[in-house]
């Protein structure tokens, strides 16, 4: 049987194939047109993997694009998704954090994966994906160069959570030269306060795992591990947790 998930997400479209229990992985930019993005991920796993697409027997798809997506058999939520995912990763894992580009999400989790409980902020950019590009273009920094960048021994509070007034916050502690590195560890203090008062009130049981594209930020990741007062797993498929668990559930046919 060969399965494939796809996780359509606002940054960046994740894909997975299974076959006979090995693993073929890739990701693209999202771009304007996720229907494109879905497209070209799945037929860079078809040559990544030499199998024909019609060998393929069920795609499953998920993320904020997958009502795009026509190739998909059957679309599971992201939430369902990341739980089946992690439970595959990191097993002993109970409450799943994901930081995404438009949203973040707290999940708990039980023993089989199951969804116990979630919560969700996708009415605003505030500790997502999106706020991190934000500020990393008014710091002058690409977004994946913000974990590196961050200096927590001279950490300067971020007060404003909107996304224009915290852009405009650090321009005037950029003008005011205040260092850098202390502005980017305020910044990831800032979105670890905010994601983890979610987690709080939803209520957590660890172990906590840490998934989505952030999740890579090592910066985030110390403020997660702070305000929450317990450690964070990240695993190496960070990324790829919501297509693995689509290519899961496709796998099983649930």
């Amino acid at each position: 049987m060969v399965v494939i998930g796809v996780d359509i997400g606002s940054v960046a479209t994740k894909g997975i194939l299974i076959s006979d229990g090995v693993q073929h992985k890739t990701i693209f930019p999202t771009g304007w047109s996720p229907r494109d993005a879905s497209d070209a991920v799945i037929a860079q796993l078809l040559h990544q993997s030499g199998i024909e697409g019609q060998r393929v027997t069920r795609i499953f798809g998920t993320g904020y694009g997958r009502v795009a997506f026509d190739q998909a058999d059957k679309t599971v939520t992201e939430i369902k998704c990341h739980a089946r995912g992690i439970a595959e990763l990191l097993p002993e894992v109970r409450t799943i954090i994901d930081i995404g580009g438009q949203d973040s999400k707290v999940i708990r989790i039980g023993e089989r994966g199951q969804v116990v409980d979630f919560s969700m902020n996708d009415k605003c950019a505030a500790g997502t994906g999106r706020f991190l590009q934000v500020m990393a273009t008014a710091l002058g920094l690409d977004v994946s160069e913000l974990g590196a960048a961050e200096d927590p021994a001279q950490r300067l509070p971020i007060s404003s959570m909107c996304t224009v007034f915290a852009e405009s916050e650090i321009i005037g502690l950029m003008a005011k030269g205040n260092p850098k590195g202390g502005i980017v560890a305020g910044l990831h203090q800032s979105v670890g306060k905010r994601v983890a008062a979610m987690a709080k009130r939803l209520g957590i049981k660890e172990p906590i795992a840490f998934t989505g594209g952030v999740a890579i930020n090592q910066g985030v990741k110390r403020a997660l591990e702070e305000e929450l007062g317990a450690p964070v797993m990240v695993s190496e498929a960070c990324q790829y947790t919501g297509a693995l668990g689509a290519a899961l559930l496709a796998l099983e046919n649930v």
